[in-house]
């Protein structure tokens, strides 16, 4: 059913006619009718989107979801509709096996009865990358207060795309300070992977308790329960602190050098 199926339905499910919606939105009766049957070559903005939303009772941002799907190229469309055909065969699968609390040996059963393949594969495509999301500045000198400014896992207020990125947690951060030279300047751009392996001698942004610091470092584990700091430029001095302060250590994966 296309978008304008889906609005003349549900307004004739209300007993609205074409000029009440048009009162309300503040939309000509004759642009709402080309909605409605398919005569309009793009999809209506969101400002009327989000008006029929909330005239004709639809859940917030579902038509406006809709609208931006029907924009996608052909080629990104159909990438996107795959995924999410996909996304619900498994859980589907996950409901059948919940709902019938099956055992291991029928397991394999249900799956074999799911074609898996029927579905297009994308992965191996090339994509443009990974959005990294840019939290804040982080101190290549000694350790200073961070803020992360209380953004959720993935958002910020700008981005850097990452096209060798898997780690949907990964976050960048801006150089501050001139310890970390020569390798890293500031004003670079960093990305940290959480879920990289960290060993001794990595470039790492350490977040630190007692009092809540963060800096960026070269990492190494001390004698007992210690850790060393290690910058890389040799006009400062290593810091030791005690291993117990930290409560992150994220590895740098990608670096982008300011020009």
């Amino acid at each position: 059913m296309s978008l304008g199926q889906i609005i003349r339905k549900k307004r004739e499910s209300l007993h609205l006619t074409l000029d009440e919606v048009a009162a309300f939105t503040g939309f000509s009766k004759p642009y709402l009718s080309t909605i409605e049957t398919g005569r309009v070559k793009n999809p209506p903005s969101d400002k009327l989107l989000y008006r029929l939303e909330e005239y004709l009772k639809f859940d917030s941002g579902h038509l406006q979801h809709m609208a931006h799907v029907e924009r996608m190229p052909a080629d990104v469309r159909q990438d996107y509709e795959a995924i999410d055909a996909e996304n619900r065969q498994y859980k589907q699968i996950l409901k059948d096996i919940i709902r019938h609390r099956l055992e291991p040996d029928k397991l394999g059963q249900l799956l074999s009865q799911c074609d898996m393949d029927a579905v297009a594969d994308i992965s191996e495509k090339d994509k443009p990358g990974q959005l990294v999301p840019i939290i804040n500045k982080v101190p290549a000198g000694y350790p200073a207060e961070f803020d992360d400014m209380g953004y959720p896992v993935g958002f910020a207020d700008d981005y850097v795309r990452c096209p060798d990125i898997h780690d949907p947690n990964a976050f960048a951060v801006r150089v501050v300070g001139d310890s970390m030279r020569p390798k890293f300047a500031e004003g670079d751009v960093v990305i940290f992977s959480p879920k990289a392996d960290v060993a001794n001698g990595d470039d790492c942004f350490v977040r630190l308790t007692a009092p809540h610091e963060t800096t960026f470092k070269r990492v190494f584990s001390a004698p007992g329960e210690e850790m060393r700091l290690q910058p890389r430029n040799d006009l400062h001095a290593p810091i030791i602190i005690d291993g117990s302060r930290i409560n992150g250590l994220y590895r740098a994966v990608i670096h982008y050098q300011k020009l």
